[in-house]
């Protein structure tokens, strides 16, 4: 088998030694490159002899995998995976595992910090500081005692009711299945965006949730509440957000997903608008998590090649 790295997944030198080590003395090959590739077609070029792909986020095009003839199973270092033709694997016979739960902690502690970045004004009173000014009378709010509303009861979206709880908040929440979560009482969509004073989503993009945030649900919640987002930024109608923003409609919005990887375009409508916090995608970035990734993605591959896969998403 012929093991490629197309990206960097921030693996350590000693995972990588020894992984490497492990896959000559069964016979195989491992490929890594130290950079994204630049362009489409040099992706292409460095995957076409694969057998075993690993990739994080940099998008693979349908043309890159029609190539790829020899390719049997892709293991990705992240927990979503619509930035691959998933349809087009499946009726290929490739298998995709994604690394999940490996950044669970770090998105629920980004999505807390940035509510109460947001409630205790963290960044203006920053910037008034450093401008020579005081707080000038200015009056943050506490997270305890408020609705946190949560749209997804994933493994992340749990975390984070696990840690409003902690905070001293009436946690409730909305999934598209039933699903059990302790202290958390599940309601309609519509209902959760009413009553919230923070609403955090926590669900995947897919053809379903494309935009499913428009103006209508926007509209619903209150004048004092914030919206989170850092699931991905297809779920969103920026230009909905950014007019509630705008008109003061709602209090303020952090969010760390967008419709493409930044940087994001000059003209983007949330990069004026008032009381938000804009993040560069770091909701995985932290140390504990990538090293994590790397052993979830590792493990994949050794399943994979003992044929007992896990973490696969197209079965």
């Amino acid at each position: 088998m012929h093991i490629v790295f197309s990206e960097p997944i921030g693996i350590s030198s000693a995972l990588q030694a020894d992984f490497e080590r492990r896959m000559t003395s069964l016979g195989h090959t491992v490929t890594f490159y130290d950079q994204q590739a630049t362009s489409n077609a040099e992706l292409a070029e460095r995957i076409c002899t694969a057998n075993i792909l690993v990739l994080a986020n940099q998008p693979l095009p349908a043309a890159a995998v029609e190539l790829a003839t020899q390719l049997q199973f892709i293991a990705v270092a992240f927990t979503g995976v619509d930035h691959l033709p998933l349809e087009l694997c499946t009726q290929r016979g490739i298998a995709v595992a994604n690394a999940a739960g490996y950044s669970t902690q770090a998105v629920a502690e980004l999505t807390i910090a940035t509510t109460i970045d947001l409630l205790r004004q963290v960044v203006p009173l920053d910037t008034a500081i450093r401008r020579g000014e005081s707080r000038n009378g200015r009056l943050g709010n506490e997270l305890r005692g408020r609705t946190f509303g949560i749209v997804g009861l994933g493994a992340i979206g749990q975390r984070v009711a696990m840690l409003a709880q902690a905070f001293g908040c009436r946690v409730i929440a909305h999934n598209r299945s039933p699903k059990q979560c302790h202290g958390v009482e599940l309601m309609p969509m519509e209902q959760l965006f009413a009553k919230a004073d923070v609403v955090s989503l926590h669900i995947p993009a897919t053809p379903q949730t494309a935009q499913m945030v428009d103006a209508k649900l926007i509209g619903l919640m209150k004048p004092t509440a914030l919206l989170i987002n850092t699931a991905r930024g297809s779920v969103i109608d920026y230009s909905a957000l950014a007019e509630a923003l705008n008109n003061g409609n709602i209090a303020g919005a952090a969010i760390d997903v967008y419709e493409q990887e930044p940087p994001i375009p000059a003209n983007h409508p949330m990069l004026k608008t008032p009381n938000t916090l804009l993040l560069p995608h770091i909701g995985f970035a932290t140390h504990e998590a990538i090293a994590h990734r790397a052993q979830i993605v590792i493990d994949n591959i050794d399943a994979w090649l003992n044929g007992k896969s896990q973490n696969i998403v197209n079965e």
